[in-house]
């Protein structure tokens, strides 16, 4: 999160007037086990008062299976409290969560039925998998990778992702979600894999992004982040939605602040 994110962004700033600075506050995880990633959500409180702190434009929680492990449309629960510490610190701020947002995401271009790939220990990948279930996307096929070491997960060669995806039955899906987790790397194999399966490729990172875009009311668009960022689905946040964040703006700026955290 803390590198896609930016680059994501930066590479908006090639084609748009608006420039981003980026804050993260960490939370801690070593291995990706329900125990750590259960204190690591409990953390996140504190992660979302030091960012507002800052008075950023939006948060981003960057973890998505520590919101996907503590149960069935937590995204909800967790960006509604988050949002929650940013007003009492006097600083309100958006929340966007990288699972709500992978859920929007997937709504936004219309998938119903997905492959996907993910990092986790088989266990923890069902728990994704039930949840996208819950919010109606149906997961026809996915691949566990099983790497339980949290620096591990980060080190992994996005490279080998498009042979990992194009091993999946996806013939049938709608989309197919090359990385869903935000510490392994994918976005520079997101485009490749588009042309390989012949299907919009999403990660969680950049359903992130898309989502933040949409909360700072800026077209989602950046180049390079494949089909959902590529401006068909660029529209700006409705306006019964603008008008429930208008206050954590504190007037149009120039310069966005965006947090990549509560980050592992």
């Amino acid at each position: 999160m803390e590198t896609e994110i930016p680059a994501i962004l930066r590479a908006r700033e090639s084609v748009a007037p608006e420039r981003f600075t980026f804050h993260s506050s960490r939370m801690r995880m070593t291995h990706v086990t329900p125990e750590q990633l259960k204190a690591m959500d409990a953390d996140s409180d504190r992660c979302a008062v030091e960012l507002s702190d800052a008075r950023v434009d939006v948060l981003g929680y960057a973890c998505l299976v520590a919101i996907m492990s503590m149960g069935l449309g937590y995204h909800r629960t967790s960006e509604v409290r988050l949002h929650t510490r940013t007003v009492e610190n006097n600083a309100p701020s958006p929340v966007v969560t990288s699972a709500g947002a992978l859920v929007h995401g997937l709504h936004t271009l219309g998938a119903r039925k997905i492959a996907l790939v993910a990092p986790y220990l088989r266990p923890l990948t069902r728990t994704v998998v039930e949840y996208l279930t819950h919010e109606g996307i149906e997961v026809l096929d996915y691949e566990a990778l099983e790497i339980p070491d949290n620096l591990a997960v980060a080190a992994h060669d996005p490279a080998r992702l498009p042979g990992i995806a194009k091993a999946l039955q996806y013939t049938d899906a709608d989309a197919v979600v090359l990385s869903a987790c935000v510490q392994m790397p994918s976005l520079g194999a997101v485009e490749e894999a588009e042309q390989l399966l012949g299907k919009p490729v999403v990660s969680a990172a950049i359903c992130t992004a898309h989502q933040m875009l949409r909360a700072l009311g800026l077209a989602a668009v950046a180049p390079g982040a494949g089909h959902l960022l590529s401006g068909a689905h660029a529209e700006t946040t409705p306006a019964r939605v603008l008008d429930r964040i208008a206050t954590a703006h504190h007037g149009r700026r120039s310069c966005r602040t965006v947090s990549s955290g509560p980050a592992r």
